[in-house]
């Protein structure tokens, strides 16, 4: 039988399988076909797309000229507020399927919606190592840009899909905070459309007060128009050394010791119980054994924490190499660990067979999976799924693991 003909068949087979079960029993449990056979293949249309855009734009150098014509039409549309009697709130007009957070504001549909198309890289300084960049660029766009210069940022929050916009009015964490702080704090200046129309830029010597401001600000003092984040030298690896670590007590202070030493580029730690956990020391380098290079951002490769797991269950050290753009986006693949405890999505994604055949397509973007949830599936997650993403000061790690074990025990 030919292929086409194999496809038909099944094909008519699942048509018939859904017609059967119920169209909206097949997508609240068993929505990985769904997934599978149409959100994947649309993650990567929308990833070829961004990448090609991105592409054209750098090398017709237009972003610049179109980012100060943007800029205006959003002046424009807040004096309209303005003079409309600012009766409702203003906030950006992009759709809330599209962002990260697994939270759809229904607000968008209240208040008066300003569109904000901003997704380019605008300036690369090599002499002042800043760049300067519109608010919806994303990681992944960033590193993909920055990296074949030779360079970096010193704080690269690990989905692709995070962006500048989000990372700054947010907050931005990642394994090299312990030297260079929040992403905030590698930012050297903002660039705001404020509630009157006015464009003004920020900086620790212009307008401090609301360059200190913004942060963690969530939008309400103006809409970001642009960022200018400092960039270090990048290097081709990242030599990581895992340890198991065994005791809570143990896990914190070993974190801690870890994280006071500066020589280290990054310190992550993984708990995988209430008294397991791989701590993670890595260092940027330029040179590498060949033998021990793991590039785990391939397709195939293990997701990244059942990687890490296999050091706790043969409790042993070990050293490995990996590229640095892939440790950067290391938790990608497998959006932390959503795709496996979330059983609606793909449950059998870390497969060997899965990961060798259709692994290219992971992730399915978070913005389309929200996109086409319904509100079965909507109302499923609120009642039974919790995203755990939380600051909390050092001293008061350990009792925050307890408290994360009694409350959630994940």
């Amino acid at each position: 039988m030919s292929p086409v003909w194999s496809l038909g068949a099944g094909l008519l087979l699942l048509l018939l399988w859904v017609r059967h079960r119920g169209l909206e029993a097949v997508l609240v449990h068993h929505r990985w076909v769904f997934v599978c056979l149409f959100l994947l293949p649309l993650s990567i249309l929308f990833d070829v797309y961004y990448q090609l855009r991105a592409w054209a734009v750098w090398r017709l150098h237009s972003a610049p000229r179109q980012h100060a014509q943007r800029v205006r039409h959003i002046q424009a549309q807040v004096r309209e507020w303005k003079n409309e009697g600012s009766k409702r709130y203003m906030c950006t007009g992009r759709p809330g399927w599209l962002t990260v957070s697994l939270r759809v504001g229904k607000y968008k549909k209240i208040h008066k919606n300003i569109m904000i198309n901003l997704m380019d890289v605008l300036e690369v300084d090599s002499e002042r190592q800043v760049v300067r960049v519109e608010p919806l660029v994303s990681m992944g766009q960033l590193t993909a840009h920055l990296n074949p210069m030779g360079w970096t940022i010193p704080v690269v929050p690990e989905l692709d899909d995070l962006t500048v916009g989000g990372l700054i009015m947010g907050t931005g964490i990642e394994s090299s905070s312990h030297i260079y702080g929040l992403f905030q704090h590698t930012c050297v200046a903002y660039e705001l459309v404020l509630a009157d129309g006015s464009l003004v830029r920020c900086s620790p010597t212009e307008n401090s007060d609301l360059f200190y401001a913004v942060p963690w600000s969530c939008g309400t003092l103006g809409f970001l128009v642009a960022a200018e984040i400092k960039m270090i030298p990048a290097k081709k690896y990242v030599k990581i050394h895992y340890e198991p670590v065994r005791g809570l007590q143990k896990i914190c202070e070993k974190f801690t010791e870890e994280s006071k030493k500066k020589e280290n580029s990054f310190v992550e730690g993984l708990v995988y119980s209430l008294e397991e956990a791989v701590i993670m020391t890595g260092v940027l380098t330029d040179e590498a054994e060949q033998s021990k290079i793991n590039r785990i951002g391939n397709y195939y490769k293990p997701w990244f924490f059942k990687h890490v797991e296999k050091y706790l269950k043969a409790d042993r050290t070990g050293i490995e190499y990996i590229p640095s753009r892939h440790y950067y986006h290391r938790h990608t693949r497998s959006i932390f660990w959503e795709l496996q405890v979330r059983s609606d999505i793909i449950p059998f994604g870390n497969n060997p067979v899965f990961r060798y055949l259709f692994g290219w397509m992971v992730p399915p973007k978070i913005s389309l999976l929200k996109l086409t949830q319904g509100e079965a599936i909507r109302k499923l997650y609120e009642q039974h799924h919790v995203v755990q993403d939380m600051l909390v000061p050092m001293k008061s790690l350990e009792k925050s693991i307890q408290t994360f074990h009694a409350d959630l025990n994940v």
